[in-house]
């Protein structure tokens, strides 16, 4: 439990340090005197979100620190999993904010994450204010209620394990099922790689020596022209030819030689031309036997030429890639594999795992709608007992889809006049009913966990008279197995508590201060003679005060 609360520079609470004990305690004062602060105090221990605004005016730092007590082994073992040291079953949780915004956690002294402090605090109390009502308003929040109320996870929990199950083989299938797309996808494109390349029977440097074979083809005529010309003014038989001119020269150097020593050198170099150009005549006649003027022949070697550049077009590639890519394209076919095994069996598993699934979520439904029927008598009773004697509550059970929570929605409906059929509570509900209902959740829930703090933040809203003795009572009762706080307007609340403070507001060297004060038997008759009647409490309204007070006290 919460036995020891200490506050300082935290908005306009310089310094407080709170003691608390069992059963059921009240905070009590004026309006904006600072209940509220005390419950902002509880929440930054808690790991809650802070504002740097809290911070005290002129001030670096506000601090908070919670001491808790005779922990449960499941704090305990929270601890021990931290690897914090815990002796004597008790932990301190503290809270520093800065005015520069920042925030530092710890617990039993050592510095630890917000997360950590919420972590441990969701297991030490439980507040419970105004905005919990958006809990009843809120449909979407009624299945959990629902949930909690029946006490017994089993049957979410065995659904939940089976459906995350399900899940898994689903992503997984679908994973599979999307990698065999992508594969019939891409065969399909290697397919049409393989079938329009292979169709031509590539070989290396083909296309080179196709465009030279090509060439000469188309330019026969020119070539032979040209071989035969060269040929025929080098080396034939007629008075031009260059081999007849030089043997002309050379007669005329023979002539001269008796009377000219240095031509006979000469005359034997023009010999030697007149050699190398017959030599030469004759390759150029041999080249000019090898060219064929074929037309039908030039025809086939433009058509492959030109199917070859399609193809290349086709695919976006040289003669060198279109090579590449054929056989990559062989490769990573012959390499493909199908999942289709593999999709069967899942496709398997899936079939059995929404059978089991839906057997389970059927399980639950059952579950829950027997749930329902406990719940409405439950819940019921307790409203009775709060001062809505004709209130008639049901549970509106739908059945849909599956998901992580099961196939159902469930609204609560309720009717607080005789006569009026139950609708949704967000339609008809008044504050004071909702304070009312949301009570009696509370208490019915109250045995459902291990929470061993509830903190009420003014429940009595919309509420007096005989409604608001009946909430007092209710409390009183759930303070016998929970330690129980309550912010409080109301007399009839207050003069329920075991323990009650008060919370003054003040002006102090120009400054607004804050205290708390746990007040004695005397002290609780004039604050509850003041809730009754207003300052300055009559001696009549004083006498109510302490009979009141002592006769919830002989109970």
């Amino acid at each position: 439990m919460l036995e020891e609360l200490y506050i300082e520079n935290l908005a306009v609470i310089e310094k407080a340090c709170i003691g608390f004990g069992k059963a059921f305690h009240v905070f009590t004062g004026e309006t904006g005197a600072g209940k509220s602060i005390l419950i902002h105090g509880i929440q930054a221990v808690l790991g809650q979100r802070v504002s740097k605004d809290w911070v005290r005016t002129g001030c670096e730092r506000a601090t908070v620190t919670a001491l808790f007590t005779d922990l449960s082994d499941e704090v305990m073992e929270l601890l021990s999993e931290m690897a914090i040291s815990c002796d004597e079953r008790q932990v301190t949780l503290t809270r520093e904010i800065r005015a520069d915004g920042g925030s530092i956690g710890r617990i039993n002294g050592r510095t630890a994450s917000v997360s950590a402090l919420r972590e441990i605090g969701i297991l030490l109390i439980s507040i419970h204010g105004q905005h919990d009502n958006q809990i009843l308003l809120s449909p979407e929040h009624h299945l959990q209620v629902l949930d909690e109320f029946g006490g017994d996870p089993t049957y979410l929990e065995a659904y939940q394990k089976a459906f995350r199950q399900l899940q898994t083989v689903a992503r997984e299938l679908g994973r599979l099922k999307k990698e065999d797309q992508y594969r019939r996808q891409r065969s399909v494109l290697l397919q049409r790689q393989i079938s329009e390349i292979g169709a031509l029977h590539l070989k290396p440097n083909e296309e080179d020596e196709l465009e030279t074979a090509l060439i000469q083809a188309e330019n026969a005529e020119r070539i032979l022209a040209g071989l035969n010309g060269a040929s025929g003014m080098l080396g034939s038989d007629s008075e031009d030819s260059a081999v007849e001119q030089i043997r002309g020269a050379m007669q005329l150097l023979r002539e001269i030689e008796d009377v000219s020593p240095d031509t006979d050198a000469l005359a034997e170099r023009m010999k030697a031309c007149i050699i190398e150009l017959q030599d030469i005549a004759e390759e150029l006649s041999g080249l000019a036997e090898d060219v064929i003027l074929d037309e039908e022949k030039t025809q086939k070697l433009r058509a492959r030429y030109h199917a070859i550049g399609v193809v290349k077009k086709q695919f976006f590639c040289d003669f060198d890639e279109l090579l590449h890519l054929y056989d990559n394209a062989c490769e990573e076919m012959a390499s493909m594999q199908t999942d289709d095994d593999k999709i069967a069996e899942l496709e398997a598993q899936k079939a059995a795992l929404l059978a089991e699934v839906t057997e389970k979520a059927n399980a639950l439904s059952d579950y829950r709608e027997e749930t329902g029927q406990r719940f409405v008598e439950r819940v019921t009773e307790e409203l009775r007992f709060l001062d809505m004697p004709n209130v008639v509550l049901s549970v509106e059970h739908e059945k849909g889809k599956l998901t992580i929570q099961g196939r159902d929605s469930v609204t609560f409906l309720i009717s607080a006049n005789k006569g009026e059929i139950p609708k949704p509570i967000s339609r008809i509900a008044s504050g004071g009913e909702l304070s009312r209902i949301m009570l009696a959740l509370k208490a019915v829930i109250a045995d459902r966990d291990s929470i061993p703090t509830l903190i009420f933040d003014e429940i009595d809203t919309g509420v007096s008279g005989k409604a608001a003795q009946k909430i007092g009572i209710k409390l009183r009762e759930i303070s016998r197995s929970r330690q129980v706080l309550c912010v409080t307007h109301l007399s009839q609340i207050a003069v329920m508590a075991d323990t009650q403070f008060m919370i003054e507001k003040h002006d102090e060297h120009d400054r607004t201060v804050t205290q708390v004060h746990k007040l004695d038997f005397e002290g609780r008759v004039l604050e509850i003679a003041r809730i009754m009647g207003g300052d300055n409490p009559s001696e009549l309204m004083l006498e109510n005060a302490r009979e009141e007070l002592r006769r919830v006290q002989e109970v």
